[in-house]
């Protein structure tokens, strides 16, 4: 459970080590461009009536007699994004899906970041709305247990203009998946990209998903679509299926080094601690 007390001991452990690897590269660089009354000075400008006379630098006055007025960096909240495979597909991968994106949350939240989540599947439901402070840490790791799958055939392409359509503001989107979506995953990773967002990939995959165990006759049963089918697995039939996998892998993992999207995939085998040790030993979810 994500709320047991021993569960949290190990994700404030990640977070602790988020700290100490990462050090002050943990928060996103938030420096805008635009300039305000920000705590980061950047530039001097001609003042102009209207301007606020406390930007004034009268040291420069008195030594120039030219009233320059101070601009600093402002300081912007980075926003991340969690993006959680909800689909009936994910089955036995959902814990484990869940454990690594409540790992990711704490970790944000802690860092005093802005976090959303939400599932994916045939649409985009919200599971937690953009909040921030570590006091919001107990109510996301409920949110995340008690979410549920829903939906029926993934539409990666679909949720993401959904995603679109509510946030304009660019951030970090870090998608949890097994990414073994019926319409694929180009189109969605390339509007992701196109719209300045810092994207990571976390694929999760199981033994069944890797490897073929039916042999002779079998029905097989969409467990999105309910729709059956009889066939026969032969070896040949195996070994097509297992190729056919590795392929699709190979061009998730091409599509994002093609776009400097951040990937990496695991199997509920490894603990999420590992995982997400090994990420932030990595640099974080960078490309």
């Amino acid at each position: 459970m994500l709320t047991d007390p021993a569960f949290i001991r190990r994700l404030e452990s990640l977070y602790l080590l988020a700290r100490k690897i990462l050090g002050g590269s943990l928060q996103a660089d938030r420096r805008s461009t635009k300039k305000g009354a920000g705590i980061t000075f950047a530039d001097y400008a001609q003042y102009s009536l209207g301007d606020d006379y406390r930007s004034i630098d009268w040291r420069v006055y008195a030594k120039f007699e030219s009233l320059l007025i101070k601009l600093f960096e402002l300081e912007e909240d980075a926003t991340i994004y969690l993006l959680m495979d909800s689909s009936p597909s994910m089955g036995s991968k959902q814990t484990f899906a869940k454990e690594l994106t409540a790992a990711l949350g704490y970790i944000a939240l802690n860092t005093l970041d802005r976090l959303a989540v939400y599932g994916l599947a045939d649409r985009l439901q919200p599971l937690f709305d953009p909040v921030r402070g570590r006091n919001q840490t107990l109510p996301l790791l409920r949110a995340l247990e008690a979410a549920g799958s829903f939906g029926g055939d993934t539409d990666f392409t679909a949720c993401v203009r959904q995603f679109e359509a509510r946030h304009r503001r660019k951030g970090l989107v870090c998608v949890v998946s097994d990414f073994l979506f019926p319409g694929g995953f180009e189109e969605g990773l390339s509007r992701l990209h196109w719209h300045k967002h810092e994207v990571f990939c976390l694929q999760v995959l199981d033994e069944q998903d890797l490897h073929c165990a039916w042999k002779g006759d079998v029905t097989l049963q969409c467990v999105e679509t309910g729709m059956t089918q009889r066939v026969t697995v032969s070896p040949r039939e195996a070994k097509m299926y297992e190729d056919a996998v590795a392929e699709w892998n190979q061009s998730l993992q091409k599509a994002c080094a093609q776009r400097g999207i951040g990937f990496a995939s695991t199997t509920p085998e490894v603990s999420f601690d590992e995982v997400i040790r090994d990420l932030l030993r990595r640099g974080g979810l960078v490309g």
